[in-house]
């Protein structure tokens, strides 16, 4: 399993996921906003969404933990 870090400071502004969706690499599963622009959090990898430590509007600071991903179990 593998911790979804912030990439910046911002708020949530979409999950674009719940938990147990199986996720592909590269696939968008959060948007932040910051300065005005929107931020996509992608997977690195195909998974699976063990866990949300977040929701919309949150505000979050650079590396807060937004996701937990067990990596492997995802689509091909």
């Amino acid at each position: 399993m593998a911790d979804l870090l912030a990439p910046m400071s911002g708020n949530i502004w979409k999950i674009l996921v719940k938990e147990g969706d199986r996720v592909a690499a590269e696939d968008e599963l959060i948007i932040m906003e910051a300065m005005k622009m929107e931020i996509p959090v992608t997977s690195p990898e195909a998974g699976t969404v063990k866990s949300l430590l977040v929701k919309e509007g949150d505000p979050v600071e650079a590396d807060s933990i937004l996701a937990v991903v067990e990596y492997g179990t995802g689509q091909p």
